[in-house]
């Protein structure tokens, strides 16, 4: 591994039909234990949304940060409610409803396979019937609570990340301290083999909790997320499940710093049941990034991205961007390491389809600030976009920020997003929280160029609310987005240069477990 060094500068399930009628039914994960976390200083008082893990890391923005990035004066450039590029249609938004309505219940991460989109919220998940993607309709809503809930499916499994301590790892468990031995986190395993009715099959409890997850399975004939031939049940095949979470405290039992490591969770497809934890390797010997008062010190991954099919990951790990070996699952090796003064908090990453560049998001502000602005610049709060040498070797080329002004009550940084499949190209869809997505070209790596955007503008003018889009991808010729406060929109950008896309077809998709689609 070499490191390259920093640049300069900066059982209860609540199920609700489709026709409407809420129906309850009991499902008790095999294996059931205990108990998890609020911590007694809470520095993040003000913010409740926030999981623990933030929690435990003082991420949220204290009121004088949050002034220094103030830009008070500065023309905005999206002024009206709603604005978009002229190839940019909204087709359709759902409310968030329900046990998910209110602003505290956050909509997260969602992922797809075949007709249906699975989206997560601090209270559980959502499926959407995507037959008529311009009119999708709520199919089912599992109530489940449990920050932040992010979503992944493999066949007929759904796997959701528990980053909240709570008093066990069923879905009635309430918020309890992770001060307590008791306390549980980690991730849950739904059968989703009939979306209409999920069924909780299992939980394994994790270290620190699971704040996001991504499934690296064994290879298959036919290459990842295309060949989807009849989910749990896959003979012989075991499903990886690596968990990322960060910011141990000595008070925390099942938490204790150092926290250089990740979680490897196996689930054997055809007995899920039976999901364990086979190993927690370390990726940071030396500590990580000792953090130097902007950049945060590595205690932990915020996010994983594997590329199963090419054996390869590469990991955000707060003060840390690392590329990973997975060829063999249980034992992950860093063969990468790279640091940038500009990075406040190293948070996800993408691969382009050939996997020789991948894009880095820096959340600056940790999700919770205005940092789209002249005040913070465009190399803060972007995103960092590097070549991948034939050595393996990570080589920095350009940052790409949106280029509108936002409000000062408008939280936006560089967050979720996933490749547009346009043979020959390098293109990307990503949200931007209250800066709204944005979809932009970087084939010409050092010039990264926008070609797509949509801005609704703030959810409310008068003070900052956490909201905007979480995260927002490319699914078979449309765009998702799961809005934090709004809801589910679905979107359709009429362009040339994507159109090619259109002929690409996932069976399955989770952006953090990139498939490689055919050129």
């Amino acid at each position: 591994m070499r490191i390259s060094r920093s640049r300069a500068s900066g059982t209860a399930l609540l199920t609700l039909a489709a026709a409407g009628a809420l129906t309850t039914a009991l499902l008790t994960p095999l294996g059931a234990s205990a108990d998890d976390s609020t911590t007694t200083e809470d520095p993040c008082k003000d913010f409740p949304a926030l999981s623990d893990a933030d929690r435990r890391a003082g991420n949220c923005v204290p009121g004088n940060d949050i002034a220094r990035m103030n830009d008070r004066g500065t023309k905005l450039d999206t002024e009206q409610d709603e604005q978009s590029s002229s190839n940019v249609r909204r087709l359709k938004t759902i409310p968030k409803q329900g046990s998910f309505a209110s602003v505290d219940a956050l909509n997260s991460d969602l992922a797809f396979s075949g007709r249906y989109a699975y989206a997560g919220n601090y209270n559980g998940f959502t499926v959407y019937d995507l037959k008529n993607p311009a009119k999708p309709k709520v199919l089912s809503q599992v109530v489940c609570p449990g920050s932040q809930n992010d979503v992944s499916v493999y066949g007929d499994l759904l796997v959701l990340s528990t980053d909240s301590s709570r008093s066990d790892d069923s879905c009635e468990s309430t918020a309890q301290s992770a001060t307590i031995k008791d306390s549980w986190e980690g991730i849950k395993v739904f059968d989703i083999s009939n979306p209409r009715v999920p069924e909780y099959v299992s939980a394994v409890e994790t270290p620190c909790g699971s704040h996001t997850h991504t499934l690296a399975p064994k290879a298959r004939k036919g290459g990842w997320g295309h060949d989807k031939k009849g989910g749990k049940g896959r003979k012989g095949e075991d499903l990886y499940v690596y968990v990322s979470s960060y910011s141990p405290s000595a008070s925390f039992p099942d938490c204790q710093p150092p926290l250089d490591s990740i979680g490897v969770v196996k689930i054997p497809t055809d007995k899920p049941e039976k999901a364990s934890l086979v190993n927690v390797p370390v990726l940071f010997p030396d500590g990580g990034n000792p953090g130097n008062g902007y950049t945060r010190a590595t205690s932990g991954c915020h996010d994983l991205t594997a590329y199963p099919s090419k054996d390869i990951m590469a990991g955000a790990c707060m003060g840390d961007g690392i590329l990973l070996d997975i060829s063999d699952r249980e034992k992950p090796v860093v063969t990468e390491n790279v640091r940038d003064d500009n990075f406040a908090f190293w948070h996800s990453a993408t691969f382009n389809n050939d996997a020789t560049k991948v894009v880095f998001t820096d959340e600056l502000g940790g999700g919770g600030a205005p940092t789209c602005n002249p005040t913070v610049g465009p190399e803060k709060g972007a995103n960092g976009i590097y070549d991948i040498t034939r050595r393996g070797e990570l080589t920095f080329k350009s940052y790409y920020k949106i280029p509108r002004t936002q409000a000062n009550t408008e939280n936006c940084v560089a967050h979720n997003g996933s490749l547009v499949p346009v043979k020959g190209k390098d293109i990307m869809v990503q949200a931007w929280y209250q800066g709204g997505w944005s979809m932009f070209d970087f084939t010409d790596s050092a010039n990264p160029k926008e070609i797509a955007w949509h801005d609704r503008g703030p959810y409310d003018a008068a003070e900052l609310v956490t909201a905007g889009p979480w995260s927002t991808y490319y699914y078979n010729g449309y765009i998702y987005s799961n809005e934090i406060q709004r809801g589910f929109d679905v979107f359709k950008v009429d362009d040339r240069r994507i159109r090619g896309a259109e002929r690409v077809r996932f069976d399955e998709l989770n952006p953090q477990s990139q498939p490689r689609y055919r050129e």
